[in-house]
Protein backbone atom coordinates (compact mmCIF):
# COMPACT_ATOMS: atom_id res chain seq x y z
CA UNK A 1 0.00 0.00 0.00
CA UNK A 2 1.20 3.50 -0.84
CA UNK A 3 -0.14 6.04 1.66
CA UNK A 4 -0.05 9.79 1.05
CA UNK A 5 -0.95 12.78 3.19
CA UNK A 6 -2.53 15.74 1.44
CA UNK A 7 -4.77 18.77 1.49
CA UNK A 8 -8.14 18.19 -0.13
CA UNK A 9 -10.21 20.80 -1.96
CA UNK A 10 -11.52 22.09 1.40
CA UNK A 11 -7.96 22.44 2.75
CA UNK A 12 -8.52 19.55 5.15
CA UNK A 13 -5.54 17.31 5.89
CA UNK A 14 -6.28 13.74 4.83
CA UNK A 15 -4.51 10.43 4.35
CA UNK A 16 -5.17 8.49 1.20
CA UNK A 17 -4.10 5.41 -0.71
CA UNK A 18 -2.36 6.04 -4.00
CA UNK A 19 -3.62 3.73 -6.74
CA UNK A 20 -1.65 2.37 -9.67
CA UNK A 21 -3.59 4.59 -12.08
CA UNK A 22 -2.52 7.72 -10.16
CA UNK A 23 -5.87 8.25 -8.47
CA UNK A 24 -6.30 8.43 -4.68
CA UNK A 25 -8.91 6.95 -2.38
CA UNK A 26 -9.32 7.95 1.25
CA UNK A 27 -7.63 5.88 3.94
CA UNK A 28 -10.09 4.71 6.57
CA UNK A 29 -9.13 4.11 10.21
CA UNK A 30 -5.99 5.03 12.15
CA UNK A 31 -2.64 5.30 10.38
CA UNK A 32 -0.96 3.77 13.44
CA UNK A 33 -3.73 1.30 14.21
CA UNK A 34 -6.33 -0.52 12.18
CA UNK A 35 -6.64 1.04 8.75
CA UNK A 36 -7.82 0.05 5.30
CA UNK A 37 -8.27 1.35 1.82
CA UNK A 38 -11.60 3.10 1.51
CA UNK A 39 -13.85 3.43 -1.51
CA UNK A 40 -14.32 7.22 -1.59
CA UNK A 41 -12.25 8.99 -4.23
CA UNK A 42 -10.13 11.90 -3.02
CA UNK A 43 -9.17 15.20 -4.61
CA UNK A 44 -5.51 15.94 -3.88
CA UNK A 45 -5.03 19.71 -3.87
CA UNK A 46 -1.52 19.62 -2.40
CA UNK A 47 0.77 16.76 -1.47
CA UNK A 48 2.21 16.97 2.06
CA UNK A 49 4.95 15.11 3.88
CA UNK A 50 3.40 11.66 4.46
CA UNK A 51 3.33 12.21 8.23
CA UNK A 52 4.39 14.67 10.91
CA UNK A 53 6.90 12.69 12.96
CA UNK A 54 6.91 12.62 16.75
CA UNK A 55 10.72 12.41 16.63
CA UNK A 56 13.46 12.04 14.03
CA UNK A 57 16.45 10.01 15.23
CA UNK A 58 19.15 9.90 12.56
CA UNK A 59 22.17 7.71 11.94
CA UNK A 60 25.39 9.10 10.49
CA UNK A 61 28.25 7.29 8.75
CA UNK A 62 26.11 4.25 8.02
CA UNK A 63 27.32 3.38 4.51
CA UNK A 64 30.75 1.84 4.04
CA UNK A 65 31.58 3.83 0.91
CA UNK A 66 30.43 7.09 2.52
CA UNK A 67 32.66 6.46 5.55
CA UNK A 68 35.54 5.84 3.15
CA UNK A 69 34.98 9.07 1.19
CA UNK A 70 34.99 11.13 4.41
CA UNK A 71 38.06 9.36 5.79
CA UNK A 72 36.15 8.20 8.88
CA UNK A 73 36.70 4.79 10.48
CA UNK A 74 33.86 2.27 10.42
CA UNK A 75 31.90 2.95 13.63
CA UNK A 76 31.53 0.22 16.25
CA UNK A 77 28.07 1.50 17.20
CA UNK A 78 25.55 3.54 15.20
CA UNK A 79 26.37 7.26 15.22
CA UNK A 80 23.23 8.97 16.50
CA UNK A 81 21.91 12.52 16.23
CA UNK A 82 18.42 14.05 16.04
CA UNK A 83 16.64 16.48 13.78
CA UNK A 84 13.84 18.61 15.26
CA UNK A 85 10.40 17.89 13.84
CA UNK A 86 10.36 21.50 12.61
CA UNK A 87 12.81 20.47 9.88
CA UNK A 88 10.13 18.52 7.99
CA UNK A 89 9.31 19.81 4.52
CA UNK A 90 6.69 18.74 1.99
CA UNK A 91 7.41 17.40 -1.49
CA UNK A 92 7.80 20.26 -4.00
CA UNK A 93 8.19 22.88 -1.25
CA UNK A 94 11.51 24.68 -0.93
CA UNK A 95 14.67 23.81 0.95
CA UNK A 96 15.79 27.15 2.41
CA UNK A 97 19.48 28.05 2.58
CA UNK A 98 19.93 29.76 5.97
CA UNK A 99 20.66 33.48 5.78
CA UNK A 100 20.14 34.54 9.43
CA UNK A 101 22.57 31.95 10.81
CA UNK A 102 24.08 31.97 7.35
CA UNK A 103 25.59 28.93 5.65
CA UNK A 104 27.48 28.68 2.37
CA UNK A 105 28.01 24.91 2.58
CA UNK A 106 24.58 23.28 2.40
CA UNK A 107 24.68 19.65 1.27
CA UNK A 108 22.22 16.99 0.10
CA UNK A 109 21.93 13.46 1.53
CA UNK A 110 19.54 10.87 0.12
CA UNK A 111 18.28 8.57 2.87
CA UNK A 112 15.82 5.76 3.41
CA UNK A 113 13.39 6.78 6.17
CA UNK A 114 11.83 4.10 8.38
CA UNK A 115 8.45 4.86 9.97
CA UNK A 116 7.77 3.13 13.28
CA UNK A 117 4.16 1.96 13.39
CA UNK A 118 3.77 0.76 16.98
CA UNK A 119 5.38 1.36 20.36
CA UNK A 120 8.79 -0.31 20.43
CA UNK A 121 11.21 -0.84 23.33
CA UNK A 122 14.04 -3.35 23.70
CA UNK A 123 13.15 -4.89 20.35
CA UNK A 124 15.27 -7.75 19.05
CA UNK A 125 16.79 -7.61 15.59
CA UNK A 126 14.77 -10.69 14.66
CA UNK A 127 11.49 -8.95 15.49
CA UNK A 128 12.41 -5.41 14.48
CA UNK A 129 10.60 -5.18 11.15
CA UNK A 130 7.32 -6.13 12.85
CA UNK A 131 7.33 -2.62 14.36
CA UNK A 132 7.68 -0.83 11.02
CA UNK A 133 4.69 0.77 9.31
CA UNK A 134 6.59 1.51 6.13
CA UNK A 135 9.27 3.50 4.36
CA UNK A 136 9.66 6.82 2.58
CA UNK A 137 12.35 9.01 0.98
CA UNK A 138 14.21 11.59 3.04
CA UNK A 139 16.77 14.29 2.34
CA UNK A 140 19.03 14.88 5.35
CA UNK A 141 19.97 18.41 4.29
CA UNK A 142 23.11 19.49 6.14
CA UNK A 143 24.88 22.83 6.60
CA UNK A 144 28.43 21.47 6.76
CA UNK A 145 29.95 24.68 8.11
CA UNK A 146 27.61 24.59 11.12
CA UNK A 147 27.91 20.80 11.40
CA UNK A 148 31.71 20.63 11.32
CA UNK A 149 33.06 24.03 12.43
CA UNK A 150 30.56 26.10 14.38
CA UNK A 151 28.24 23.58 16.04
CA UNK A 152 30.11 22.96 19.27
CA UNK A 153 31.28 19.50 18.13
CA UNK A 154 27.65 18.41 17.71
CA UNK A 155 25.83 17.79 14.44
CA UNK A 156 22.36 18.94 15.43
CA UNK A 157 22.82 22.66 14.63
CA UNK A 158 24.00 22.00 11.07
CA UNK A 159 21.23 19.49 10.41
CA UNK A 160 18.42 21.18 12.32
CA UNK A 161 17.44 24.25 10.30
CA UNK A 162 13.87 24.69 9.04
CA UNK A 163 13.12 22.72 5.83
CA UNK A 164 16.19 20.47 6.30
CA UNK A 165 14.17 17.22 6.32
CA UNK A 166 12.02 16.83 3.20
CA UNK A 167 9.95 13.61 3.37
CA UNK A 168 7.84 11.84 0.77
CA UNK A 169 6.22 11.34 -1.58
CA UNK A 170 4.43 8.46 0.18
CA UNK A 171 4.73 5.78 2.83
CA UNK A 172 5.17 2.38 1.21
CA UNK A 173 4.05 -0.33 3.64
CA UNK A 174 6.21 -3.29 4.55
CA UNK A 175 4.23 -5.80 2.48
CA UNK A 176 5.59 -4.04 -0.64
CA UNK A 177 9.15 -3.76 0.72
CA UNK A 178 9.96 -6.96 2.61
CA UNK A 179 13.71 -6.19 2.57
CA UNK A 180 14.61 -2.51 3.09
CA UNK A 181 18.29 -3.32 2.59
CA UNK A 182 18.00 -4.12 -1.11
CA UNK A 183 16.88 -0.80 -2.60
CA UNK A 184 18.56 1.45 -5.16
CA UNK A 185 18.91 4.99 -3.78
CA UNK A 186 19.84 8.18 -5.64
CA UNK A 187 20.25 11.95 -5.42
CA UNK A 188 19.72 13.95 -8.60
CA UNK A 189 20.53 17.69 -8.65
CA UNK A 190 19.44 19.70 -11.70
CA UNK A 191 19.15 16.47 -13.68
CA UNK A 192 22.63 15.21 -12.74
CA UNK A 193 22.87 12.02 -10.67
CA UNK A 194 25.29 12.66 -7.79
CA UNK A 195 24.54 9.70 -5.52
CA UNK A 196 23.61 6.27 -6.89
CA UNK A 197 24.07 3.26 -4.65
CA UNK A 198 22.14 0.57 -2.75
CA UNK A 199 20.89 0.26 0.81
CA UNK A 200 22.71 -3.10 1.03
CA UNK A 201 25.87 -1.03 1.77
CA UNK A 202 24.58 -0.01 5.22
CA UNK A 203 27.01 -0.82 8.02
CA UNK A 204 24.05 -1.35 10.38
CA UNK A 205 20.98 -2.63 8.54
CA UNK A 206 17.45 -1.50 9.37
CA UNK A 207 16.71 -4.29 11.90
CA UNK A 208 20.01 -3.59 13.68
CA UNK A 209 19.20 0.13 13.87
CA UNK A 210 15.77 -0.52 15.38
CA UNK A 211 17.29 -2.91 17.92
CA UNK A 212 19.89 -0.29 18.90
CA UNK A 213 17.57 2.73 18.95
CA UNK A 214 14.91 0.92 21.00
CA UNK A 215 17.41 -0.27 23.61
CA UNK A 216 16.18 1.02 26.99
CA UNK A 217 14.36 3.66 24.91
CA UNK A 218 10.76 3.81 23.72
CA UNK A 219 10.22 4.51 20.03
CA UNK A 220 6.71 5.93 19.72
CA UNK A 221 4.44 5.38 16.71
CA UNK A 222 5.29 8.11 14.23
CA UNK A 223 9.01 8.02 14.93
CA UNK A 224 10.92 8.48 11.66
CA UNK A 225 14.41 6.98 11.56
CA UNK A 226 16.85 8.36 8.99
CA UNK A 227 19.26 5.55 8.15
CA UNK A 228 22.29 7.30 6.65
CA UNK A 229 23.46 8.31 3.20
CA UNK A 230 25.68 6.65 0.58
CA UNK A 231 28.81 8.16 -0.94
CA UNK A 232 28.67 11.04 -3.38
CA UNK A 233 27.76 13.86 -1.00
CA UNK A 234 28.67 17.39 -2.02
CA UNK A 235 31.36 17.96 0.63
CA UNK A 236 33.38 14.96 -0.59
CA UNK A 237 33.51 16.12 -4.21
CA UNK A 238 36.44 17.94 -5.79
CA UNK A 239 35.51 20.71 -5.96
CA UNK A 240 32.70 20.47 -3.37
CA UNK A 241 29.15 20.70 -4.73
CA UNK A 242 27.04 22.86 -2.42
CA UNK A 243 23.34 23.55 -2.91
CA UNK A 244 22.50 27.07 -4.07
CA UNK A 245 19.25 28.94 -4.75
CA UNK A 246 17.82 27.83 -8.08
CA UNK A 247 18.82 24.18 -7.67
CA UNK A 248 16.30 21.34 -7.77
CA UNK A 249 17.04 18.24 -5.68
CA UNK A 250 15.40 14.85 -6.23
CA UNK A 251 15.76 11.87 -3.91
CA UNK A 252 14.78 8.62 -5.61
CA UNK A 253 14.41 5.24 -3.92
CA UNK A 254 13.42 2.04 -5.65
CA UNK A 255 9.80 0.95 -4.95
CA UNK A 256 9.04 4.28 -3.22
CA UNK A 257 9.37 7.00 -5.86
CA UNK A 258 10.82 10.48 -6.13
CA UNK A 259 10.94 13.37 -3.64
CA UNK A 260 11.74 16.69 -5.34
CA UNK A 261 12.39 20.08 -3.74
CA UNK A 262 13.58 23.41 -5.17
CA UNK A 263 16.26 25.36 -3.31
CA UNK A 264 15.83 29.02 -2.31
CA UNK A 265 17.45 31.48 0.08
CA UNK A 266 15.74 31.95 3.45
CA UNK A 267 13.59 35.07 3.28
Amino acid sequence: MKIIRFLDNLDMIRHGVLKDDGSTVLLEGDLFGEHREGSARAVVKKLLAPLMPVSIPCVGLNYRQHAAETGAPIPQWPVLFHKPVSTVQNPEDAIEIPTHLASTRVDYECELAVIIGKRAKNVSKADALKYVLGYTCANDVSARDWQRDWGGSQWCRGKGFDTFCPLGPCIVTTDEIPNPNALQIKTIVNGETLQDWNTNDMIFDVPALIEFLSGSTTLLPGTVILTGTPHGVGMARNPPRWLIPGDSVTIEIEKIGQLTNPVVAEA
